[in-house]
């Protein structure tokens, strides 16, 4: 008789298979970014040297004051009515040029004090850095014109009188009023509309 030969016993097998989840976009994104290397790859430099910044000198750096003789120069004798004239001369080459300046420094007002001293009233810190943009060219074009090169620059901050006052329609019907004072009753009249 012949034995059966034992049959293997099946034996089942269990295959856990991950159970799949959502997977956020963010922790995806983490995973992707932490693969890379976190640095450049070696072979490009960036240029700054640690050895060569230990072991640079100190560069001294020396300025030269050029002093100009003023004893030699022309000193001759200017009016106000020349400073006005280049003055207005000077604005109107603004006005085409560059408006936002000219419009910041047309309030300027200057002045010959003394032989040799110029003031310059300005109404503001910011209108004088304006003016500093075209100070230079113009006193040097003076300078030139007038043949003195002694002159000095006084700057005098001087709001009060410089103030552009916006004139209205009744401020002026107002002035009108001071020198006709039946235009008042003539306005109680007709009740004018001066806004």
């Amino acid at each position: 008789m012949k034995i059966p030969e034992p049959t293997p016993e099946k034996k089942e097998i269990k295959v856990e298979q991950p159970s799949v989840q959502p997977i956020n976009t963010q922790e995806a994104e983490i995973k992707k970014t932490t693969n890379k290397p976190l640095s450049k790859p070696t072979g490009i430099s960036s240029g700054f040297s640690i050895n060569s910044f230990l072991n640079k000198e100190e560069k001294v750096e020396t300025t030269e004051n050029i002093a100009v003789k003023t004893e030699n120069l022309p000193q001759n004798h200017f009016t106000d009515t020349d400073l006005q004239m280049e003055w207005k001369i000077m604005l109107k080459q603004l006005q085409m040029k560059n408006t936002f300046v000219f419009n910041a420094v047309k309030t300027f007002k200057l002045e010959k004090k003394e032989e040799n001293k110029i003031k310059v009233l300005f109404p503001s810190d910011s209108a004088k850095v304006e003016f500093d943009k075209v100070s230079g060219e113009f006193f040097n074009h003076f300078r030139r014109k007038v043949q003195n090169y002694t002159i000095e620059i006084e700057y005098v901050r001087d709001v009060e009188n410089l103030k552009i006052e916006v004139v209205t329609k009744r401020k002026i019907f107002e002035k009108f009023i001071e020198k006709n004072p039946l235009l008042k009753d003539l306005d109680d009249l007709m009740k004018f509309d001066l806004t």
